[in-house]
């Protein structure tokens, strides 16, 4: 049975809300964060509501979305959470519908909810492959496709894609996560064009390792020191998320020094 780890890259991270005071560029924003449970999803969580954001915190596991709450509340910021499977279509539209129900907007969507099934590719079944593609590829696309009809209808708003550099670069026993990351970043791209028109921001954001169980716990013996600390990351999306309405990040890489899979 191959390990998976769903609902993003995940690790403990710390409460503290890291905003400074009064600095507070995302304030009156509303945001969801997918895979904000643990890991990449929670730091990215716990560094938008510090930013002053609202911030909704999905993931598979209610129980993780939960902690990851409250610690963010406990640190003075603003969130709740919502358990939601992403790969499920009818669950996503009434996680939206609820959101909008609650927040009344949708400013912010952070697509980082993901998975990776380690396998060689005559191992893998075609139940893994459809649920990876459905969390990775699929699911990004249906909370888009929900995002820009809300977005349109407002003043705009901005999406991130987490992608990785799975979408750039190839190696062995991944051929799904390659698959669904490089889809991602082409669709991230598409809509990218879309969205202008409409004042709709919509960035690829690449992420280098990190170091979240999403490796450590599938790769244990791998050296810690080529990976990166997943607030880095978090504060790139927050770069995005803060430029001049004239400004927009297609595209952005963030990668440890030491990265691995990138020459």
């Amino acid at each position: 049975m191959p390990l998976q780890q769903s609902m993003g890259q995940q690790q403990v991270v710390s409460t503290a809300v890291r905003a400074r005071p009064g600095d507070r560029p995302l304030a009156g924003k509303v945001a969801l964060v997918t895979g904000g449970g643990r890991g990449l999803g929670a730091a990215i969580c716990e560094v938008l509501a510090g930013a002053g954001a609202s911030v909704v915190v999905a993931d598979v596991r209610e129980d993780l979305a939960s902690e990851s709450a409250q610690a963010i509340v406990a640190a003075g910021g603003t969130a709740r959470p919502v358990g939601v499977d992403v790969a499920d279509v009818d669950a996503v539209g009434r996680a939206v519908d609820e959101l909008l129900a609650t927040e009344g907007r949708l400013d912010i969507l952070v697509n980082n909810a993901a998975m990776d099934i380690t396998l060689p590719v005559d191992e893998i079944s075609a139940a893994d492959w459809d649920r990876e593609v459905d969390v990775n590829l699929h699911a990004p696309f249906y909370l888009m496709q929900r995002a820009f009809k809300l977005m349109k209808a407002q003043d705009g708003g901005s999406i991130v894609n987490i992608t990785s550099t799975a979408a750039k670069r190839a190696w062995a026993n991944a051929s799904a996560y390659h698959a669904s990351k490089w889809g991602l970043l082409g669709l991230s791209h598409a809509l990218h064009v879309e969205g202008r028109p409409y004042d709709i921001k919509v960035t690829a954001l690449i992420s280098g390792g990190m170091r979240t169980p999403f490796l450590l716990d599938r790769f244990p013996d791998i050296d810690t020191g080529t990976l990166q600390d997943p607030h880095n990351v978090a504060d790139a999306v927050l770069f995005v998320l803060t430029r001049p309405p004239e400004a927009v990040v297609p595209e952005l890489t963030i990668m440890p020094m030491t990265e691995t899979s990138w020459p």
